[in-house]
This record gives structure tokens, sequence and C-alpha cells, in this order.
């Protein structure tokens, strides 16, 4: 089946509104023809989409299908045009990816130095994207923090950085010189418990099954806004701490949480020789 990509982009922006008149403004177009597009989108795949009255709309079991497949969908189709015009260009583009707390620009100086002929993109990554902008083609190499999956990826370590636990400047453990994950017990943390196994191994909350169920954290601004409200904790890099400083947070090292390892990586069937390139200086990332 071929998908029009523009009906599918108005879908989208329809699902995430859920509502006709707003998705029409903001694709700025007429709500008569935004319908329009929608149906004929249901037409093509031979099932509705939404559930509309005059107050609500709401997505149909098939549209959060489609909702779930049309992101990747469309960021793939925008990945093969950037390939396209970056192949057409007279200068080779190179995309990083790269994480919160990570300083890019050593690597990118000595790589301008050593190859003025490449043109050297960035764009800053988090948890939830940092793999999925390799597969997608936003990126071609990505500085990463484990855990990522590595299916289909080329992963080289880079370095290791202790981590810190982010507490309220008000918490009883906020001037400690370092606290042990054991009194962290009792406290709820802001993100998924697979990326603190040491905190999840004791966690209260988990054992007596009451954990509260919380919206996605994926940004360390949201994070560190709830650390300072006191809704719970986040467990950071040191650098990724450092990096956003701010005086109602505190972070403290945690004696006994292992270390983040921050990797290179790359899709194993894309490597070009930009990649090559900054592969050749990426040691200058190493702190």
């Amino acid at each position: 089946m071929d998908f029009d990509l523009r009906n599918l982009r108005y879908f989208v922006t329809v699902a995430e509104e859920l509502h006709f008149g707003r998705a029409a403004a903001r694709l700025h177009i007429a709500q008569p023809a935004l319908s329009r597009r929608i149906r004929a989108l249901e037409n093509e795949l031979k099932t509705p989409l939404f559930v509309r009255d005059r107050r609500t709309t709401v997505l149909t079991p098939a549209g959060e299908q489609l909702l779930a497949d049309a992101r990747d969908l469309l960021a793939a189709a925008e990945a093969v045009h950037r390939r396209v015009t970056a192949a057409a260009a007279a200068k080779p583009v190179l995309t990083i990816g790269f994480m919160p707390g990570i300083v890019v620009t050593p690597a990118v100086r000595a790589l301008a130095r050593q190859r003025p002929d490449i043109d050297v993109r960035l764009l800053r990554t988090s948890w939830h994207d940092q793999v999925a902008v390799l597969h997608d083609g936003r990126v071609d190499v990505g500085i990463v923090r484990l855990p990522v999956d590595q299916r289909g990826l080329a992963v080289r370590p880079l370095f290791t950085e202790p981590r810190v636990v982010m507490l309220p400047a008000g918490h009883r453990l906020a001037g400690k010189e370092s606290v042990p994950v054991a009194e962290l017990a009792g406290e709820h943390l802001l993100q998924d418990p697979d990326a603190v196994p040491e905190w999840r191994d004791i966690a209260r909350e988990l054992r007596r099954g009451d954990r509260a169920e919380v919206p996605p954290v994926y940004s360390v601004e949201e994070k560190l806004e709830l650390v300072a409200a006191g809704a719970g904790i986040s467990v950071l890099p040191l650098s990724t701490a450092k990096f956003y400083t701010r005086p109602d947070v505190v972070g403290v090292p945690v004696e006994d949480i292992g270390p983040n390892h921050v990797c290179l990586a790359w899709l194993e069937t894309r490597r070009s020789d930009p990649v090559d390139a900054f592969l050749g200086v990426a040691d200058c990332l190493v702190p």
C-alpha cells in the first residue's frame, strides 16, 4: 500500500490535538480540507481512525495503532530526504548525536582541522531517542549513554563516569558527602527502575507494589523540576548533573551504584568516510 505522507502528517497532528479545529490551525489549512484528508486516509485503510462528535474526538484502536507507527514512518521518510540531500551536497555531511552533559566541541574542532571538507552538524538527544535517531537516519554517529538496545549497532566504549542522586535542596540527605543506595530505598525514583537496578532491588515502593503510575519523564529539565518540587529523586551521570546546576537541587554521590558508560554508536550497515573520520578524533571526548 502506498501512503500519502501528507495525509499521515495531517493524521498525526489531529491525533495529537484530538481536535480538528486546533489541528487545522496548527497546520495552517482550512478545517473542511483537513477533514477531507482524514476521510481519504480512512478510505485508503478501509477503517475509521477517529470517533468524533460535536464535543469530542478520540482515536479508534486502529487509529492508536497507526499513531504508534506513523511517527517512525514519517521520521524515516524525513531521514531519506536528508540523506539524499546530503549526497547531493558539495560537501559530505556528518550529523552527530550527543546526550546531555557531554561536550562535543573538542572532537568537532579536531575534525574540522583534519577534515575541513566535512560539514558537521549536531543533534541533542535524550534517553528515549538516542538510538532511534541512529536507526531513522537523523544522525550518522551517536555519543550514547548505556544501557541501549545494541541490535544493529556497532558500539565503541569511550569512558565511564560516576552517577549522583539529585535531591531537593532541603532534603535530609542533601548535605551528605555521599550516600549508600540503601538510604534511598524509601524514595520515589523519577525514571525507569531498570536504569538504576541497585535501587530497584531494594526499593520499598516496588516491594509493596504501590509504585505510583506517572507519565514518562524524558528530559533532564523535567526530572529536575520534579525533584525540586519534592516529587521524587533522579539518578544522573555526574557531568549531566554539573551541566544543569540549579540552587534548589543538590547532587550527592551514591557509593554503591555503578558508573554510567559513555560510548560511540553507529549503524553497522551505514558506516561511511565521515563516520570513520569522526571515530579517528573521538578520543578528544574522553575527560
